[in-house]
């Protein structure tokens, strides 16, 4: 019985350490998705650095836009015809699984055309670690690693970051752990 408590209070602990180096993005900051304003998608991303397990929310009127997850041949082509994925609740939340590219664009006749549409990259390596502005030549995003442009490093983002409650967390598995052993 005291192996499975502290199988439990490990695997919470994991979970708890997961969380805190997860971070929040709304895409194009306070303008949200749209096409009103000349919101610079490709510059947005490029001042970000993704990681796996990040959540990226896309804010948007659902009566007038979408966001559609494509490959990276339909995104360079805004080729809306066969969607990875389509959201179109106007407040959708997607959170990062893998590394590689991650592609989007609002499905809307014209829209992607006008600039609705960004490239998520969740570097491979450390090499790749810059955010790079300009979308990969792979054809969907599970691709292979594609060599990244140079950039230079991100500026400060407005990303919701959980690493300040990290000690916090700490404290909740010690907290955890200590229970367990005395109950």
């Amino acid at each position: 019985m005291a192996l499975v408590k502290r199988a439990v209070v490990l695997l919470l602990m994991m979970a708890l350490f997961q969380v805190m180096d997860a971070a929040v993005y709304k895409v194009g900051d306070s303008a949200g998705w749209t096409i009103i304003g000349n919101v610079d998608y490709k510059q947005w991303a490029a001042t970000k650095t993704f990681q796996v397990g990040d959540t990226i929310v896309f804010e948007y009127n659902s009566q007038f836009h979408n966001v559609m997850r494509v490959t990276h041949a339909m995104y360079k082509s805004c080729n809306a015809s066969a969607p990875l994925a389509t959201f179109t609740t106007g407040n959708d939340s997607i959170t990062i699984k893998t590394r590689g590219h991650h592609f989007f664009f609002c499905g809307v006749p014209g829209h992607c055309h006008a600039g609705q549409k960004v490239d998520i990259n969740v570097p491979r390596n450390e090499e790749d670690k810059a955010p790079t502005p300009a979308a990969s030549t792979s054809t969907s995003t599970l691709s292979p690693p594609v060599p990244s442009a140079k950039v230079p490093g991100p500026s400060p983002s407005n990303a919701i970051s959980f690493k300040p409650y990290g000690n916090l967390a700490f404290a909740v598995a010690v907290l955890g752990t200590f229970l367990f052993n005395f109950v």
